[in-house]
């Protein structure tokens, strides 16, 4: 079995920050946009949704409405068909009208740049704003906590904390400012593709003598061979 390196998290962080990006070099938002209003537009989508399921609707939907005034001037009926195949697509069609609006009334139609503005759109909150600022504009004001961080940042010993919007402070102070945006990226990467939740590849983890929990899992393995 491999050794576990015990250090703090604080160097746990840094160590991280070095394997990771030569693990998943590649590592990017994987919802597909080209703009930041379909990125705005899709991440409103991604909630309780695959990005798999919202990259399915939305070459449509993008070639449908290519401003924010034709997703605020959308008949209400037309749009929740539109997005009749997202959960809670109810909902989100409407938010992303009342959103458009709010683009349209207040920022020229465009999306704004900045955390005070896009978490006033409805249906935005600050993980939204993140994704959009940090993957649009290149902004690194935080870091996105779905549930592929916050699984592996308890696992990988980076915090005890289980709520997001606690989660993510903690991130912030550990991981630098430039790699806010990447790192969850490499997260989620190894989230999906590695660390899943049910049954953790840890025998092949490319990461797994920087993570705490990688023993914990070897004997779960053992014993049920056993």
């Amino acid at each position: 079995m491999t050794e576990f390196k015990t250090t703090t998290p604080a160097a746990r962080a840094l160590a991280l920050c070095d394997a990771l990006p030569r693990v998943y070099p590649d590592a990017h938002c994987e919802l597909t946009f080209s703009n930041p209003l379909e990125l705005l537009v899709a991440t409103i989508l991604s909630a309780q949704c695959t990005d798999v399921q919202v990259n399915k609707v939305t070459p449509a939907l993008f070639k449908k409405y290519r401003t924010a005034r034709a997703y605020a001037e959308a008949d209400p009926a037309q749009l929740e068909h539109d997005l009749r195949s997202i959960g809670l697509y109810r909902a989100k069609a409407k938010n992303i009208r009342a959103a458009c609006r709010l683009l349209v009334d207040e920022h020229g139609g465009e999306v704004p740049k900045t955390m005070d503005a896009l978490v006033k759109l409805p249906g935005v909150g600050r993980k939204t704003a993140n994704v959009v600022l940090g993957n649009a504009f290149g902004q690194n004001v935080g870091v996105v906590v779905d549930t592929h961080v916050a699984r592996l940042s308890a696992r990988l010993g980076l915090t005890r904390q289980i709520d997001p919007k606690k989660i993510e402070p903690v991130l912030m102070k550990l991981i630098p400012q430039q790699h806010w945006t990447l790192f969850s990226h490499w997260l989620i990467f190894h989230g999906r593709r590695r660390c899943k939740a049910i049954t953790p590849d840890c025998p092949n983890c490319e990461i797994k003598t920087l993570c705490p929990s990688h023993p914990k899992f070897m004997k779960l393995r053992e014993r049920k061979k056993a």
